[in-house]
């Protein structure tokens, strides 16, 4: 049976998707209804509190690095066995990189057109009235390959304030299901880079119930279901978004070490591998039987004095990359290098397996899509397959070092970068995050 599906997106970031989203995914399941879900775009935190809510894994549907037939393939696997399938989209509807000579976007309105999926518009009207009948005309009229299925006022102030907005939407044509009161028991904490990941809430179960409680409340969830669409997939056969780096991997995993995508995981257990999970912040070395470690970003600039001292961590690294391939990936590219300088100017001695050096106190955002043609073989493959993945940290480099470059990096818009990584011998590592080879699927 084909899972039906919608997609909730907004005008704009912090409209508040990821809590529309959970409240939505939470009231169904407590239906008994079989959810699955998916989000748009680069996104590491948002997917674990999916899988939190649903107890199912949440993968990333990304138009501007995937192609479609992986896009696809995706989601396909993803929505295996569900009633509904819900895509959190990412930013506004319509925002992404711009296309540029590729077409390729990465906006969420892509996803909507790509797979006929109607979408679920969350409006924030902390600072509107009746002008939110405005924006949703203009959303709803300005692609016709992006059908707007309903609007969802988030952040009402009282019955009045709702009673003006939604006379003033309804005479656009537009279904308001539901909407939402301004309450901050409702709210997700953030940091840095995004909301506070799900693994660190203590109260994350009752978090999801009152969230699930509001949208009984004030969501008519029946017609939400009502009005998700079949999804329209294309052929599923694909070849992973990227191979395995060897077939027994070292998986650093725990509070300083979280991002790495589901897909990818999923795709080297597919393809034979076998994750071989360790915790650096527990002073714990790779695993001996491992052909090759990799340290995925997250936090280790919250953790670095922690990170300092795990001697065994550190030593037991240094020895693995002796015979074997090492590879981090932002914040464990900043543990491979000399130092790490945390946000009050400590600095903290790393593994010094790369001759750069990082600073937390010195922020500047690095933000966007990134290309990368590697320069030799590594871990992401042989000498100019070109890979596609993004960037997102607030880490500066305050010292390059001298090892050679791993890859030739581009942004969306064609521009070559400074940054190309760093490689010393058997060990890599990159700002650069991969989601998938150019050419997967």
């Amino acid at each position: 049976m084909t899972a039906r599906g919608l997609i909730v997106a907004a005008t704009h970031s912090g409209s508040g998707k990821t809590t529309v989203t959970l409240a939505i995914v939470a009231a169904l399941m407590r239906r008994g209804i079989a959810v699955r879900t998916a989000k748009a775009g680069p996104d590491y935190i948002d997917p674990a509190f999916h899988a939190a809510t649903t107890g199912a894994p949440s993968v990333n549907l990304d138009s501007w690095a995937m192609t479609p037939a992986l896009l696809d393939a995706m989601a396909a696997q993803a929505a295996a066995g569900a009633d509904i399938f819900v895509v959190e989209g990412v930013m506004g509807l319509f925002d992404g990189a711009g296309g540029g000579a590729t077409g390729r976007r990465g906006a969420t309105a892509d996803l909507a057109a790509h797979f006929n999926l109607p979408v679920l518009l969350v409006l924030d009207v902390s600072r509107q009235a009746q002008s939110a009948a405005a924006v949703v005309r203009g959303f709803a009229s300005h692609d016709p390959a992006v059908h707007i299925g309903g609007v969802i006022l988030n952040r009402i102030a009282s019955e009045r304030h709702r009673a003006l907005i939604a006379d003033a939407v309804a005479a656009r044509g537009v279904a308001i299901l539901g909407a939402l009161p301004r309450d901050a028991a409702l709210a997700l904490p953030e940091r840095h880079l995004g909301l506070v990941q799900a693994g660190e809430h203590a109260d994350l179960a009752p978090l999801i119930d009152r969230l699930a409680a509001a949208a009984e409340r004030h969501l008519d969830l029946d017609a939400i279901m009502a009005g998700a669409a079949a999804l329209t997939i294309g052929s599923s056969n694909v070849a992973p978004a990227l191979p395995p780096p060897g077939q027994r991997i070292a998986l650093a995993q725990d509070r300083a070490f979280s991002f790495v995508y589901p897909h990818l995981l999923a795709a080297w257990r597919g393809a034979g591998a076998e994750i071989l999970p360790f915790s650096p912040l527990a002073d714990e070395a790779p695993p001996a039987d491992a052909d090759c470690c990799w340290l995925p970003g997250g936090y280790p600039e919250l953790h670095a004095g922690a990170l300092a001292t795990a001697q065994r961590f550190q030593n037991g690294l240094r020895h693995f990359a002796e015979t074997r391939p090492v590879h981090g990936e932002c914040g464990g590219y900043m543990v491979l290098g000399q130092s790490i300088e945390d946000a009050d100017g400590r600095h903290h001695a790393m593994t010094g397996l790369l001759g750069h050096a990082t600073s937390f106190a010195r922020r500047k955002l690095h933000l966007g899509y990134r290309t990368a043609r590697l320069l030799s073989d590594s871990v992401l493959g042989r000498s100019g397959t070109v890979v596609r993945g993004h960037e997102f940290h607030y880490a500066s480099l305050v010292s390059a070092g001298d090892d050679t470059a791993l890859a030739v990096l581009s942004d969306a818009a064609g521009r070559t970068l400074d940054d190309g990584g760093g490689r010393r011998g058997r060990v890599t590592g990159t700002f650069f995050h991969v989601i998938a080879m150019a050419d997967a699927g």
